[in-house]
């Protein structure tokens, strides 16, 4: 799929979401023009907006698209219950729509139950007739989808578009059909008002972005294993002085500096992957909440990284205040008020 798109788009020069505003506003001369383009199989005029629909004494916002029958090819999407509209209900701009599975529930309780009901939104009625699988995109699931031309009048005065999406036949062709879409469109205007992305450049500034948010995590949660293993060793020092007459006895009856060291080090390490399972519990519960939104889990890897690094502070800043606690002379230590 290529992104035909207002402005500087998401191109990697202009930083992602950047020109998103402003450029121009397409209209059907501009998607005839695209759909004659060699080696482009479907053309797809985007408008979009967010509506609050209404049926049944419930409300919902959802994403209103307005677009042509190939829509549904280009986004490999099937109807699940009911059908799809057809190149006809465009044509004559037919009030029918095709809704999402969220959508369906919460207007009318179940998907089936959508199916020839009426859904009101921005002063208009229209007749469901299809509602697509869920997908798991939040966007797509909370949509309605209804003909473009049926948007013009109070929804879409000016009877423009918001994009044209395009599906390119091969592979191969997708940069010839750029340069051929760039060359149409820029006889009706400045190659600086619009933009025309593959959905590969998209995915690389979004990695980007992870990459980025990734390196940043890395950073503050390193700082937060140093402030944390300065925090152990404290209390470890403190233990130390507060038990030295503990450890002088200890000496005194037969303890070696190796068991002295192995018990400091051992409450060490208890404390640090004590407070390694309290951060994986409250990670655990912060991903049921986000889940709700965005798909998360906690692997297994995780788990182990998490008592692998936490039992690494533990001992790693547990070992000089052990060793301190192992070297102190019996007598001294006896002696210590």
């Amino acid at each position: 799929m290529v992104m035909v798109m207002p402005g500087s788009g998401f191109n990697s020069s202009s930083g992602f979401g950047a020109g998103l505003v402003g450029g121009v506003e397409f209209d059907e001369k501009d998607a005839s023009s695209v759909s004659r383009v060699a080696g482009v199989e479907y053309t797809v005029p985007l408008y979009m907006s967010t509506v609050k629909a209404e049926a049944g004494g419930n409300e919902t916002t959802a994403y209103l698209f307005g677009v042509n029958e190939d829509y549904f090819n280009l986004m490999n999407e099937e109807a699940e219950f009911g059908e799809l509209f057809t190149k006809s209900d465009v044509s004559s701009k037919a009030k029918v729509a095709v809704i999402g599975s969220k959508v369906a529930e919460e207007l009318y309780g179940d998907d089936e139950n959508a199916i020839g009901k009426t859904v009101r939104f921005e002063g208009m009625r229209i007749k469901v007739i299809g509602v697509v699988a869920n997908t798991g995109d939040s966007q797509h699931d909370t949509s309605i989808v209804i003909p473009y031309k049926t948007t013009f009048g109070s929804v879409n005065p000016d009877k423009t578009f918001w994009a044209i999406y395009v599906g390119v036949s091969s592979k191969e062709d997708i940069e010839s059909v750029k340069e051929e879409i760039k060359s149409v469109l820029s006889k009706r205007y400045s190659e600086d008002d619009f933009s025309i992305t593959e959905q590969t450049e998209i995915l690389s500034m979004i990695n980007q972005i992870f990459d980025i948010l990734n390196i940043v995590l890395v950073a503050i949660g390193s700082i937060s294993l140093v402030v944390g293993g300065i925090g152990i060793m404290n209390i470890m020092y403190a233990t130390v002085t507060e038990r030295t007459k503990e450890i002088g006895v200890m000496r005194a009856i037969g303890a070696t500096e190796r068991d002295i060291l192995l018990q400091f080090l051992t409450e060490s390490l208890i404390l640090s992957v004590f407070g390694g399972l309290l951060g994986l519990i409250g990670a655990s519960l912060t991903v049921l909440v986000v889940r709700i939104f965005f798909p998360a889990s906690i692997s297994l890897f995780a788990v182990i990284i998490t008592f692998a690094i936490s039992s690494g502070i533990g001992i790693f800043f547990g070992v000089f205040p052990a060793r301190r606690a192992a070297r102190l002379s019996p007598i001294e230590a006896i002696r210590y008020e």
